[in-house]
């Protein structure tokens, strides 16, 4: 959850997000180092009083500031080509959940046992209880065991939505008639929380995710006493 005021990221709870965060840090310092290069070279030529004819035309200089860009970009984009690969590689994973956006509730489907669905609607504000999240909090949490890699399909039955946890680095489209796919690990257990994130019509900000992320051996105790 963020704070009251945050406005950077979230805490990571997967390795993705971490190397999100990481990656997002690495380019704003690398933006801070060349517009300090860039804002002291205005000010210093427009406070000097000085004039070199030799400026005027200097292939060395137009030789520098046209291969360094090019070396800046360089250092930004192979970190986030690797990152975007990262992101789309599902290799082995222990559990899938199927996931189908409705308005406006998710359902969830464990493919891996037998009967396990259910559908995620928020709970009202006079429903809540006692530190509960108001428009966040579901009736029935995405419970995924922790430090197992979950894949999860999504789509939709109706209109785009977008399946969304900020601290877990995903955020992926559920298009009616496609079958996406993405994958990832929780680091450690809590609970994690998400919206929607594709404006699907009135109720758009009343769709919540939560992912509880639990121990293995609480997960199959939970997967086993689902119908009962």
């Amino acid at each position: 959850m963020p704070n009251w005021g945050q406005v950077m990221f979230q805490d990571a709870a997967s390795s993705v997000m971490l190397q999100l965060i990481s990656f997002h840090d690495h380019t704003l310092l690398v933006l801070t180092l060349v517009l300090t290069v860039v804002g002291y070279a205005l000010v210093a030529l427009m406070l000097s009083k000085h004039v070199n004819r030799y400026i005027l035309e200097a292939q060395t200089v137009e030789t520098v500031w046209t291969i360094l860009p090019a070396l800046i970009l360089l250092v930004l984009a192979l970190p986030s080509l690797r990152i975007l690969y990262i992101t789309d590689e599902v290799s082995q994973p222990s559990l899938t959940v199927k996931t189908i956006g409705h308005q406006w509730y998710w359902s969830y489907e464990y493919t891996d046992f037998m009967n396990v669905e259910m559908d995620a609607y928020m709970i009202p504000t006079s429903d809540l209880m006692p530190g509960d999240y108001r428009l966040l909090e579901v009736d029935n949490r995405v419970v995924v065991p922790m430090q197992l890699e979950v894949r999860m399909l999504i789509t939709a039955a109706d209109v785009i939505h977008s399946w969304t946890v900020p601290a877990l680095g995903v955020k992926v489209d559920a298009v009616p008639g496609r079958l996406n796919q993405i994958g990832f690990t929780t680091t450690q257990p809590g609970v994690f929380y998400g919206q929607c994130s594709e404006i699907c019509g009135a109720n758009h900000s009343f769709m919540p995710i939560a992912v509880e992320a639990i121990n293995t051996k609480s997960f199959m105790k939970w997967i086993s006493n689902f119908n009962s």
